[in-house]
Order: C-alpha cells, then structure tokens, then sequence
C-alpha cells in the first residue's frame, strides 16, 4: 500500500516538471551533506495517517532561476512545495482511500535525519533534496513484549528496554573494551563480472534497496541493528531504530575469534 512519502515523490516528480523552468527531473539519490544556508519547510500532516514531512534544499537550488529571471526564488519554493505536500495528501485519498489534510507549512531550519535523498537535475546542473518523512497511520496503544522478538525473514524489532541488563555470558566480560570494526549497508547486487568490467564514471548501480529503507549496521558478518541515516556536523551517521537481541548481537562477536 502506498506510504505518504512515495505520493510525495510522485507529486514532485510532476510539479517540479511543470513549474519549474528546464522541466528539471527528480531522481532518488544517496544523502549528501548540504551546504551552508540550506532552507526547508515542513508540512503538518492530519488524518487517517498523521505527522511531520520535511523538505529540505540545498542553497544552491537559490542560484538558478528555476521560477524564472529576476524572481525571488524562495518564495516560488515555499509555495510549489505546499503545492506538493497538498497533491500528496490527494493521491494518498485516491490510491488508498485514507484521509489526510496539510494542517500547517512552516518554514524549517533542518533536519539531522533523512528518510529519502533526491537530487534535482537540469541539464548538467545537479541539487539536492533531502526528506524527513514522519508521516504514520496512528496506532492504539498495546503492551510490548519485555524481548526484542524476530520478525519473518530474519528482521527483528525492538521491545521496551528491561529494567535489567541481560545476562553477559561467562567469560565475556574481558571483551567489552575491544574495539570492533562496524559498517553500514545501504544495500548489496550480484553482477556479472563482464559488467563490473565495464563500469566506468558516471555510471549508476542500482542496489536491492529502497531508499526509505532502514539501513544495516553490521559486525562481522552478522547484522546487530537497523536504522536510518542522519547527518551530524556534516558526517553521516545512524539513528539506530530496532535492534538485535543481546544474544544475536554476541553471535555476531564470537564470529570475530
């Protein structure tokens, strides 16, 4: 079922082509930190599905005359923008019959975590867009399990924290000050090697992972926890979401010795 976001991206794709000079196209992309100056809005949204969206724009966008010459651009995009996060609410009550309305469009200074990266292209001129997408159907309240269980498929999701610490392992304990080596895994492709071979500049993978898509955080071979990507004082980082059990999360230690 269609999310708020991916109607966002597709009333984007359309408004921008319209409105903009040079009928700019927008395409997914990895974050990029942006530059200084960068200004963003944020819809409130309210409904059947609720909470904040929030676009922000690198400044360089204000460089190029997108909504014509000699025109303050700023304006031109706090009101093309609103125009998308309201066509976004249409298309999420067309494609799937749940209600929701814009009840606020501020401006924003930022945001330091990203759900989806775009980057705005005209010609040989590139911009960049990041999204901080916080818009979900309300749920009821309902009592959590005490332990992080797996999910189908070998996800897993976080319950509320115990009161106690679990249990370390006998003989564990003269480890916990190694440092371990750990990375992030935006996504992964099996290629031929024929095309590997022919990679060159400019060309794009397409991995087998969405961009709104929590990414991997994993030690050894095994992954530990899941989250998304935000940005601090201009480095990435991750915002862990859910989090293996404190026995898959050993596992993934013992792999190392």
């Amino acid at each position: 079922m269609k999310t708020y976001l991916e109607c966002w991206m597709g009333a984007a794709a359309a408004l921008f082509s319209q409105a903009l000079a040079g009928e700019p196209e927008l395409i997914e992309a990895l974050p990029k930190p942006l530059s200084q100056g960068s200004f963003g809005y944020t819809a409130t949204v309210a409904g059947d599905v609720e909470g904040r969206f929030a676009v922000v724009l690198d400044s360089s966008i204000l460089e190029a005359p997108l909504f014509g010459e000699g025109m303050d651009q700023r304006p031109g995009w706090a009101e093309v923008l609103r125009e998308v996060a309201d066509a976004a609410a249409g298309e999420l009550l067309a494609k799937t019959g749940k209600k929701c309305r814009v009840e606020r469009f501020e401006e924003t200074q930022g945001e330091s975590a990203v759900s989806a990266a775009f980057q705005l292209k005209s010609g040989d001129r590139a911009w960049t867009i990041l999204v901080r997408d916080e818009v979900r159907t309300p749920r009821p309240a309902a009592a959590l399990p005490t332990e992080p269980l797996p999910e189908p498929g070998g996800k897993f999701r976080a319950g509320p924290p115990s009161a106690a610490a679990p249990a370390i392992t006998p003989g564990m304990e003269i480890l916990l000050d190694v440092e371990l080596e750990v990375s992030l895994r935006f996504g992964s492709r099996e290629m031929p090697l024929g095309e590997i071979l022919e990679l060159g500049p400019g060309d794009v993978v397409q991995l087998d992972r969405h961009v709104a898509d929590p990414v991997d955080l994993i030690v050894g071979d095994k992954i530990v926890a899941q989250g998304e990507v935000v940005l601090v004082n201009g480095n990435f980082g991750l915002r862990v979401t859910e989090v293996a059990a404190p026995r898959k999360r050993l596992e993934s230690i013992r792999c190392l010795f």
